[in-house]
């Protein structure tokens, strides 16, 4: 996801536009129409710029929107491109596999992308996920609770693995929901 190019034919464009993909297009066209032709075939290399991705009503309110953007962005700088857009909505979406969700949980919080999410990591998710609501000693103590009871090899971090198990511990870790504009009820990881 992020590092291939997708030029579609007009039959797929067709195709998909009767979908949920065709609806992700025009919601993609509707947030930069002077960048995003309605003939997609013929301009396969438009990026919606971040700060229009951020605004998104799925988005605007989310605390994380701007890792979201950098996580699915072809370059990790927020833009996107159509297929980092759907890969995104993809895996936001109810129907999305448990373990795709995780997988993207980690990489949003792994702040500092380094494939671990160090004590730095949990210290800027907690206080995310708290809208700054903790004390620092607050969220110190949280993250050490973390680091302890899910650090299954005691170096100071939690890897792919160590996060994937801490969520199979706690299965409502995901469920943070938002309403996009078709009423449909989506994840937000």
């Amino acid at each position: 996801m992020g590092n291939k190019q997708t030029v579609f034919t007009h039959e797929q464009l067709e195709e998909y536009q009767v979908g949920v993909g065709g609806r992700l297009f025009y919601r993609y066209q509707d947030l930069a129409p002077q960048l995003v032709p309605l003939d997609y075939t013929t301009c396969p290399e438009v990026k919606v710029p971040y700060e229009l991705i951020g605004s998104m009503p799925e988005l605007k309110d989310n605390p994380f929107r701007q890792r979201i953007a950098q996580v699915f962005s072809q370059d990790g700088d927020g833009h996107m491109t159509l297929e980092n857009f759907l890969d995104m909505f993809s895996v936001m979406s109810e129907m999305a596999p448990r373990d795709l969700k995780a997988y993207y949980a980690f990489k949003i919080y792994d702040f500092n992308n380094d494939d671990y999410i160090c004590a730095w990591d949990l210290e800027q998710t907690v206080t995310r996920l708290t809208r700054g609501e903790l004390s620092a000693e607050e969220v110190t103590l949280v993250c050490e609770k973390v680091l302890d009871e899910a650090d299954s090899d005691h170096d100071g971090r939690l890897s792919l693995e160590d996060f994937q198990n801490m969520i199979l511990r706690a299965p409502d870790f995901l469920r943070c929901r938002f309403r996009p504009r078709d009423g449909n009820s989506c994840c937000v990881i």
